[in-house]
């Protein structure tokens, strides 16, 4: 099929496949203004990649199984730009020109020729924020918020949104729904109203919203993504954490969200961006940036695990350890502006790039969903170094982008609204464009620069179960979440449905699931709660459950109570749709160590740290689970009855 019709926007730059790992970019060269970014019609765009979208391993792929980088900007303006005094509907209380509550410049130019412009920064994707306080207005915007669109008039914010993303996905541009913000006040502070996911409503109301939307356009496959919450950040008070189990865990309140977005519409893409500040911007006192380091330690599994990407931003003006503010809650922390390029890929590569190290548990695309600076009149010789360095980094790594943001408000002189925009549009209608500034060379480099194309092969997929806390259950399994509760009042652990479980720990709740070599598995679960399957005594002196013959293990089940706390409760399996070897398997033993395989799946990236556990190879399935309350052991599991594939 010829879909693939990017070859316009490539610069061949030979067929050598990029080289592995995370790369530091060359120090950029005096820069000339290049040639103008050739432009896909939306008929060119729409007939170059098919939805829906998935993963392999770190690159977004479309329905046919080719790469489709996310080449996006941010078109924002439903998430609100008020400032959070003075009134809503009085120009001068917001932020960066007036939004209405929609994307910004329907008021000054129409939906083809904004589309038009799209097409021609070159991007095939638009992140659309939006905020929870939208969704439920019912008064109609203002006709001057619609003036050169008049079809638009009379409709409400929801309403306008609806024809945004139906006259985007018409024209071939992927979407993918953004909750930026709780209320329309401006992020992003620590005193908005809209700091978490529950700030100004509650984590029902948030989830309830989600599936909402999800089913809204659940119709149009080219709505292809959710991106669950933007710049999770501390408040006067609390912290976000990652798996803590609290009203503030964020990777709890992700688990929840993508379960319920998955069963509304399991073909969607689910975006999750990590903690974008923890602690007090104070010297002396912690404060960080964790964005995605959190995912080394606990990762997200969830029904479809081949749609989960995970986002980050980076600002120059903010840094690993700095907001970004200057006088009250400055510090003296390096900013990304401050740093060498190669500090600086050093930097994001620990916080957000090292997820797309191949064959661990938290594999997964990354999204740069928001970066930018000021184009024209910026004098900040910093800002432009950090500008060329990042780019040149987007590039050296073929990393998926979304620049922030794509359009703003223009006076008649030109000058920016929003000074980091990519378009601006005087009040005449006419159009300045980031070509006209001298951000448009690492800009064109973005979106002409050669990376992985057409066919991206399936890998196998490594996913954990389980946090630090028996809060939620990780059931990442389709089955069984329409079944009853297989063993209530205990932490459960189930793998997707693609999947069988593959290693467990010690004394806390994590376990690995893994595709490795895997059979077909039938809709069958069978729940074991004692030695009925068990042919010969494999730990000897320790209580056993075993799959029935032809089995594997796909979960398990944890005590969760005050004593005896994570000590084996049940095993939950599943019956294989070919005959699996009768060898009796061997036994791996993990109650003094761990006992993981030195060339196994996932062996780079510790799925529970600080832990004993055991792990069987990869050409075999966990068949039974040994445990003990013997020698104050407390029942927790011990050993592995690791059965052959083949």
């Amino acid at each position: 099929m010829q879909r693939r019709r990017w070859t316009r926007l490539i610069t061949a730059l030979g067929a050598g496949a990029l080289a592995a790992g995370l790369l530091a970019p060359a120090p950029a060269a005096a820069q000339t203004r290049p040639a103008l970014i050739p432009a896909l019609t939306g008929a060119e765009l729409a007939g170059s990649w098919a939805a829906p979208l998935s993963t392999r391993g770190r690159y977004v792929v479309d329905a046919d199984g080719d790469r489709f980088k996310l080449m996006s900007a941010n078109w924002d303006g439903a998430q609100g730009h008020w400032n959070g005094s003075g009134s809503k509907d009085d120009p001068a209380t917001h932020n960066s020109g007036d939004s209405y509550d929609i994307p910004m410049g329907l008021d000054r130019v129409a939906l083809p020729s904004l589309l038009s412009d799209f097409h021609g920064l070159g991007i095939n994707s638009i992140r659309l924020p939006f905020s929870n306080e939208m969704l439920g207005m019912t008064a109609p915007v203002p006709d001057a918020a619609v003036a050169a669109n008049p079809q638009l008039r009379g409709k409400t914010p929801l309403q306008v949104f609806d024809a945004v993303i139906a006259a985007l996905t018409a024209d071939g541009f992927a979407v993918i729904l953004n909750n930026h913000t709780t209320t329309s006040r401006w992020c992003c502070s620590h005193d908005d109203g809209n700091t978490k996911w529950y700030s100004s409503q509650t984590t029902e109301k948030w989830i309830s919203d989600w599936v909402a939307l999800t089913e809204r356009y659940r119709t149009n496959p080219r709505v292809v993504g959710m991106d669950l919450r933007n710049e999770v950040r501390r408040d006067l008070m609390d912290d976000a954490n990652w798996g803590g189990g609290d009203g503030n865990d964020l990777y709890k309140a992700y688990q929840q969200a993508a379960i319920a977005i998955q069963r509304a519409n399991p073909d969607v893409l689910v975006i999750m961006e990590g903690i974008n500040w923890q602690g007090v911007p104070l010297d002396g006192v912690y404060h960080d940036r964790p964005m995605l380091k959190p995912v080394a330690n606990i990762s997200n599994t969830i029904l479809r695990p081949d749609k989960l990407l995970y986002a980050a931003h980076v600002y120059g003006f903010t840094g690993p350890q700095h907001t970004g503010a200057t006088g009250l809650g400055e510090t003296h922390d390096l900013r990304y502006r401050d740093m060498t390029a190669t500090q600086l890929a050093d930097a994001v590569r620990q916080e957000a790039l090292f997820v797309t190290t191949p064959g661990q548990h938290y594999t997964a695309p990354v999204w740069m969903s928001e970066f930018g600076t000021r184009g024209a009149g910026q004098t900040d010789q910093k800002e432009i170094a950090w500008w060329n360095s990042f780019t040149d980094l987007l590039v050296a790594n073929d990393t998926d982008f979304a620049a922030w943001p794509l359009v703003t408000q223009a006076d008649a002189s030109g000058a920016f609204a929003d000074t980091f925009a990519l378009l601006g549009y005087r009040p005449d209608g006419s159009r300045i464009s980031i070509a006209d500034d001298w951000r448009y060379a690492g800009w064109q480099k973005l979106v002409t620069s050669a990376g992985r194309t057409g066919q991206v092969p399936v890998e196998t997929r490594w996913n954990m179960l389980g946090s630090n806390s028996y809060l939620p259950d990780t059931n990442a399994s389709a089955l069984m979440q329409t079944r009853p509760d297989w063993d209530s009042g205990q932490w459960k652990g189930v793998c997707p449905d693609t999947e069988r479980l593959q290693g467990v720990s010690r004394s806390i709740n994590r376990g690995l699931c893994t595709d490795a070599a895997q059979p077909g598995l039938t809709a069958e679960r069978t729940v074991v709660s004692n030695e009925a399957n068990v042919q010969q005594d494999w730990a000897g002196g320790y209580s056993k459950l075993q799959c029935a013959p032809g089995q594997m293990a796909v979960g398990f089940s944890l005590t969760i109570g005050t004593t005896n706390r994570w000590a084996a409760s049940k095993l939950l399996c599943a019956p294989s749709t070919s005959a699996l070897p009768t060898s009796q398997g061997r036994t791996l033993w993990f109650d003094q160590g761990d006992n993981r395989p030195a060339s196994g799946g996932s062996t780079a990236s510790d799925w529970a740290p600080g832990h004993f556990k055991g792990q069987c190879a990869d050409g075999e399935y966990i068949a039974g689970i040994a445990y003990t309350y013997q020698r104050l052991q407390g029942g927790v599991p011990s050993a592995l009855l690791c059965k052959p594939l083949q």
